[in-house]
Formats: structure tokens, C-alpha cells, sequence
């Protein structure tokens, strides 16, 4: 049964429109092209962003995050509060619970220039 999608033209219109290219591939058993929204160097962010502000939700300090995303041996390098991973640290909680707290749907988007 064909399906209609509307697109309103906006900020947003070219992402939505390779959205639902993607998705109309996927409905007809076609080959998905690399998606290009996520590099490499941002999973990797993302998925220490999600370890950060789960650690720290379930009572986790700053520095057993980092601890367990830096490594230990690597954390013990440097007095903590002056510590360059500290504040990478309170950067990755503060950004993760931006994403939950509804900026996960910037991952919908391609990165712009202002």
C-alpha cells in the first residue's frame, strides 16, 4: 500500500528529506546507504556521554567516572582538581543529560555551520 509523507520546508527539510530516503530504502528491502549524521569521533562522545550520566545518576562521583571511561592509571596522572579529565568529565554529565533531557533529537541532524 504506497504510504505519503509532508515535509515541511524549514530548517530541518533537507535532514528529514534523507530521513525518509533512508527509510523508504529500507521498506523495499534495499541496500541503506552509509549514514553520514554520526562520525566516528561523535559515537564514541555519545557513548561516553550515556556511560557518564548513568554513573552519575546511580550515585557515581565524578572521578569514578572517569575512572571507568579514562582509566584509572591515566586519572591518577594528574592532581583531580586541576585535572583536565575532571572537567572533560563534568563536560560528558552535563551533555548527557542534555541528550536525555530532549537533545537526542540533534542526532537526527547533520552538523551546520552557523
Amino acid at each position: 500500500m504506497p504510504l505519503a509523507a509532508l515535509i515541511p520546508i524549514d530548517d530541518s527539510c533537507i535532514d528529514r528529506m534523507e530521513a525518509l530516503k533512508r527509510l523508504s530504502l529500507l521498506l523495499r528491502d534495499r541496500r541503506l546507504t552509509a549514514d553520514t549524521r554520526l562520525t566516528t569521533q561523535r559515537r564514541r562522545r555519545l557513548r561516553r556521554m550515556l556511560q557518564a550520566i548513568d554513573g552519575h545518576q546511580t550515585g557515581a562521583t565524578y572521578r569514578e567516572i572517569a575512572n571507568v571511561i579514562f582509566g584509572t592509571s591515566r586519572v591518577s596522572t594528574e592532581p583531580w582538581k586541576t585535572s583536565a579529565l575532571r572537567d572533560a568529565t563534568i563536560a560528558l554529565v552535563t551533555d548527557g543529560r542534555t541528550l536525555i533531557d530532549g537533545g537526542y533529537r540533534t542526532l537526527l541532524r547533520h552538523r551546520r555551520r552557523s
